[in-house]
Formats: C-alpha cells, structure tokens, sequence
C-alpha cells in the first residue's frame, strides 16, 4: 500500500470511528487532543488499527507518538515490517 494511500485510510478510519472532520487531521496536528482521546479511546484506537491493518499493537506502542504524522510513519513501518 503506498504512503498516500495508506495514510487516506488512516483518516477515513479515525475520522468516522472518533466523528471527527478530516480537515482538522493534518501531519502537523497533535494526535491525542485533536481526537481527544482517553485511555479507553486508545484501545478503541489499537482495537481499529489491528482490524482495519492486521497489526497487533499495545497502547504503550503510542508512547512515541505525538503528532498525526508520528502516527502514520509508526503504522507504516509496522506494515511494511509485516510483509
């Protein structure tokens, strides 16, 4: 799956499971307050990507991450790590 493409379905996803607008997803924009996430909501979010990726995650595999782009290159390492 190329970067673009796997990226646009990384916001489809979040945006219909968090019922958030698109536009507020941006590469620069912080993960956590812009889909105000709690701690349940980051198992909802593990729960999406192993569903919607076939990747096993852990909450604690978030702890790096504060931005969407941080985001996409941590789900984009684990597919490709996959193949």
């Amino acid at each position: 799956m190329a970067n673009t493409e796997l990226i646009d379905k990384i916001n489809e996803k979040l945006s219909e499971e968090f019922e958030i607008d698109k536009e507020l997803i941006r590469p620069d924009a912080p993960l956590m307050q812009t889909l105000e996430l709690d701690s349940l909501d980051l198992v909802d979010m593990v729960v999406l990507i192993e569903q919607n990726f076939g990747l096993t995650l852990k909450a604690q595999d978030f702890a790096g991450i504060v931005t969407f782009q941080d985001f996409y290159d941590f789900i984009d390492s684990r597919v490709n790590e996959s193949k």
